[in-house]
This record gives C-alpha cells, structure tokens and sequence, in this order.
C-alpha cells in the first residue's frame, strides 16, 4: 500500500474541510494536529482552498494534506503545487484519476457500485472513496459490495459522524472515515480552534474505543493459580476457563500459572482497532515491546504490551472481536 494511504488508516479519521478564509488554515491544522488527527482534506469549494493548503503545507509540515471535490485535471495539479500530497474526488473521473496515477500521486476516488470499483481496480488503485455513505447504504452497503474485492479499501465520507464513526472504523475493509463533524465550518469561521481540538481528541476516543478487558495476576504456580480461580468462582459464580498458561474466572480476572510480564501481572485493554490505537499511542510518544506483538492466522494484530509498567502491572492492548 503507498505510504500516504497508510498513514491515513493509521489515523483512521480524515477531517473534511471547508475554508472560508485562508487566515484561518494553519490555525485550524495546529488544533487538528493537537487533537490527534494530523491529516485532513481541505474540498475545493471554495476560492480560498488552493491558497489554504498552500499555507498549511508550508507552515505544518506535520500535517499530511490532501485536496478533496477535485473536480479536473487543472484543480488537481492546482492543490499538488499548493502542497496537496492526496487527491479525492466525489465520483470516477477517469481522464482525473488517470493522470493521478500516471504522476504517482495517491487518488481517491468516488465509487458507490461495482462499475465504479471495478474501473479503479483496473487502473491499480488501492483504495476508494464510498460517498454518500449512510445515504448510498452505509456499512452493509460496504459489507456487500466489499465482498467480490478483497484487495479494495474503502473511506465512507457522508453522514459520519461521533454517532456512527465506530461501526465504520471496526470493519476491516474501511481505510479511514472522512467526515467534518469536529471541524465544521462554522467553527472554523468563528475561530473556535480550542473546541476543535477538544471534538477531535473526542472523535479519536470514540474511535478507538478503548475499554477495560481483563485483569491478569501473576502466581508463583499452576497449583495457587488453580486455588485463586477456585476462590473467585466460589465467591462471584464465575465460569472457570482452564488455559494452557492460565485459568480465568470469569472474562475479567486471569490467574497466571506462572509470573509473566509485569511485577504483579498485567492489564489488558480492548481497542475498535488495536492497529490504529497502537499508532495513535506511538505519536503521542508512548512505546511499545516489539517482541510481544501477538498475531492471528491472518496476519492481524492481535495483543501487544506497552514498554512501561503502570503501578506494578504491564499493560497490553488487545483486539476486539
């Protein structure tokens, strides 16, 4: 997958901007890149776009920049020379998408039915734009669709908002959701940048879904392991689960049959996507064991521990089912 694309599923979330008045550009990308989410597509629709991206490429640099309702050729090559490094378009152009692809720029374009698909995969494209989502038929829609074409990623942009965002972004095919609930342009032309930031770290929470998943304790043995389980199940009813390393009672409580990572054990979180919550965790400069990533049959990640313990215990995230 190119780089670009890679860093937008990496974030997950891709603000759709609407600029009024080129003043306010930088302002608007530091409260995004502040709230988490250094990526954002600034839509031709307005004059002030091209000017826009010309100053929040060269003042945050950061900021991993995209033009969005690229409508032509010449608006494309327009935002590229602004500093765009992504183009989006709200349908298939091919004459558009074609000199994308022969100048080696990432482009995403608007497809909501196999024929649109099929006409970006056939000029190698790695992923695209499923607009309107909820109102062309929303995740289900993707679901069905998505089914033929394994090698296809979709950004749904269109009615995503903090209500839906999570649903979109657990599904495996979905590249990232563009949407302008945490910017809108209401916001933007009232400087209102501090509640920007405040909607965006909230988006990301939403999005990532981190939750408490289990509590694991570190025993000396199999034998006090399988006396702690005994102990929980006779005081709370939990169900024992007898593993090869350690017995559960209950989903939240694992007895270690021996000491693992972790003075006193470790605690597990649950994230939406542990993929993107590992990303998002490593740019605010928290770290991970890479020896401890844990993957499935497939490929996918499924545990990994952070490098630091929090008050005696090492802390894994771990992939929601």
């Amino acid at each position: 997958m190119h780089a670009v694309l890679e860093e937008l599923e990496k974030t997950g979330i891709v603000p759709v901007i609407k600029i009024d008045d080129a003043e306010k550009a930088a302002p608007l990308a530091r409260a995004l890149i502040a709230g988490g989410l250094p990526v954002m597509e600034v839509t031709f629709r307005t004059p002030q776009a091209e000017e826009a991206i010309r100053r929040i490429s060269g003042e945050e640099p950061e900021m991993l920049l995209g033009a969005g309702t690229v409508l032509s050729i010449e608006q494309a090559e327009r935002a590229l020379a602004a500093g765009a490094k992504f183009i989006v378009s709200p349908g298939f152009n091919p004459k558009l998408v074609s000199h994308c692809v022969e100048k080696g720029v990432p482009v995403i374009p608007g497809c909501s039915n196999p024929s649109g698909i099929e006409q970006a995969l056939e000029l190698g494209l790695e992923a695209v734009k499923f607009f309107p989502a909820e109102q062309a038929g929303g995740l289900d829609y993707i679901k069905a669709v998505a089914a033929p074409y394994g090698q296809v990623k979709f950004m749904p942009t269109g009615g995503i908002s903090a209500a839906n965002i999570a649903k979109y972004i657990s599904y495996e095919k979905v590249l990232a959701c563009g949407g302008s609930w945490m910017a809108g342009a209401e916001l933007i032309n009232a400087g209102e940048f501090g509640k920007i930031t405040a909607l965006c770290r909230e988006a990301v929470q939403t999005m990532l879904g981190f939750s408490p998943a289990h509590i694991g304790i570190n025993c000396p043995n199999p034998e006090e392991a399988a006396g702690a389980a005994k102990l929980f199940g006779a005081l709370f009813g939990f169900p024992l689960r007898d593993g090869n390393s350690s017995i559960f009672a209950g989903e939240g409580i694992e007895l270690m049959k021996a000491p693992g990572l972790g003075k006193n054990g470790h605690l597990a979180v649950a994230a939406n996507s542990l993929y993107r919550a590992a990303a998002h965790l490593e740019r605010r400069g928290f770290r991970f064991k890479p020896e401890s990533v844990k993957k499935d049959a497939g490929g996918k990640i499924t545990a990994i521990y952070l490098q630091d313990e929090i008050a005696g215990f090492a802390v894994h995230l771990l992939q929601k089912k």
